[in-house]
């Protein structure tokens, strides 16, 4: 009897552990107060979450939904779904730009993750050392990424021979399978298993601690206040207010003295960050007030600048008896993706 209690505890244990819970944002309260307040759970947001977790309260905001239980998030067959769908919930939110570009945007716990074609790689040396980081460091959070959610691809016969075009056109030389950023032709990683099954950043927040992390789902986060403090020329940021989906505003603080170091951590995305920093009044100046914003900041190069890269796509039709073929495609475009990257 013994023995078996300790077995219950025990695998209680585990489950807290490895626990990586979130709620609605409707049961957040109208006011409360963390050491971290990171705006975003996407790609970045996630395991910068996970780890600040090990030794500060942690608050995460995410505007969009959870990604599990959605096969056309999971399930590579339904790969292409997820951003045809324009329902209020998906998990994709479609625009098109001033200029007339058609795309989207990630709505979702796990940010691009949850979206794109789950090709895996490295940065570059020589990005790592523009961006100031210690490459020791860096490789050591690949390696903790890479046990959860990164996947050697199975070879298919569709991708040899696009490897083998691009050998035969000179996109030398041939590294075999890496996840390191090389010049010519490799074979990289995918966060997709061997089932088929999609691994988001989301999966990341397994290894935050849990009684120091709060995730909320459907949190819009409307304004980040600014103050300045102690005479500093420079406003810095204390709080957040964001509204749930049932359209009520809460508002979220950094911790009053707290020994570890508060920050607001914007990570919503290429659009999404730029806009809200807008919207709290850092910007082109002649912009907010036009729109009624008052001035924090006046940063021209905000929201300025914004580019892509070029994406071309062949469509074949295919009759319906060839629909296995079909999924075998579209899957080794996420499983097996064999590119030419550019000069490091």
């Amino acid at each position: 009897m013994g023995s078996r209690c300790y077995s219950f505890i025990g695998a209680i244990l585990v489950g807290i552990l490895m626990f990586h819970g979130f709620a609605h944002a409707e049961k957040a309260p109208a006011i409360a107060y963390y050491d971290y307040i990171i705006i975003g759970g996407g790609t970045s947001g996630c395991p910068l979450a996970a780890t600040l977790s090990q030794n500060a309260s942690v608050l995460v905001l995410e505007r969009g939904g959870s990604p599990y239980g959605n096969p056309n998030i999971t399930n590579i067959e339904n790969f292409s779904n997820t951003l045809s769908d324009t329902s209020p919930t998906s998990p994709t939110q479609q625009f098109t730009s001033e200029d007339g570009v058609y795309n989207a945007r990630a709505r979702v716990l796990g940010g691009g993750t949850a979206l794109n074609a789950g090709f895996y790689s490295h940065a570059s040396t020589r990005y790592v050392k523009e961006a100031g980081w210690d490459e020791t460091l860096v490789n050591k959070s690949y390696e903790w990424v890479e046990k959860l959610v990164v996947f050697k691809p199975p070879k298919v016969e569709y991708q040899v021979a696009v490897r083998d075009s691009l050998l035969e056109v000179g996109v030398l030389p041939y590294n075999g399978f890496t996840y390191d950023h090389l010049n010519g032709t490799k074979i990289g990683g995918t966060i997709f298993d061997k089932k088929g099954h999609r691994h988001t950043a989301a999966d990341l927040l397994e290894y935050a601690d849990p009684r120091k992390i709060t995730v909320y789902l459907h949190a819009t986060v409307y304004k980040i206040f600014f103050r300045y403090n102690n005479g500093t020329e420079r406003p810095q940021a204390y709080g957040v207010v964001f509204k749930d989906a049932s359209g009520v505003f809460h508002k979220a603080y950094l911790t009053k003295n707290s020994n570890s170091m508060n920050e607001i951590i914007l990570s919503a995305g290429a659009i999404g960050s730029p806009q809200l920093l807008m919207l709290s009044g850092i910007g082109p100046g002649d912009h907010l007030q036009a729109h009624g914003i008052k001035v924090v900041l006046d940063q021209p190069l905000v929201g300025q600048g914004m580019a892509d890269n070029p994406l071309n796509i062949l469509t074949i039709p295919l009759q319906s008896q060839l629909k296995c073929l079909w999924f075998k495609l579209r899957a080794s475009l996420g499983l097996v993706t064999i590119l030419k990257q550019s000069v490091d």
